[in-house]
């Protein structure tokens, strides 16, 4: 068995739906972020401040694909700190819209 590397490739759901997302453009990235921070409505204040140290930690320095773009970033930070039902929702909805190629449907996941 391959060991797991990324925090989301225990789920075979959201580790698609954020390598799909990689693939995006620019235009449907930026709406799969605004998507997925809407998360932070439903996450915990600790949580949040653990997101913003990471995100000082990493944007602009780290390797992964979404380090450079900051609002990116934040959104997959969210995403990862989420509980792992919320995740698992979240990347059904944002693989259901990539998959379609509507960015559209984006706007109507809330």
């Amino acid at each position: 068995m391959t060991e797991q590397r990324r925090w989301y490739d225990k789920d075979p759901i959201l580790r698609e739906a954020l390598e799909l997302l990689k693939l995006q453009t620019d235009e449907t990235k930026a709406e799969a972020a605004d998507y997925i921070l809407k998360l932070q409505e439903q996450v915990a204040a600790d949580v949040i401040e653990h997101l913003y140290e990471t995100i000082s930690k990493y944007q602009g320095k780290g390797n992964r694909w979404y380090d450079n773009d900051p609002v990116m970033m934040k959104a997959i930070e969210m995403l990862r700190l989420a509980p792992p039902k919320m995740q698992r929702i979240a990347a059904l909805k944002l693989l259901l819209a990539l998959e379609q190629k509507s960015s559209e449907n984006l706007e109507d996941l809330s």
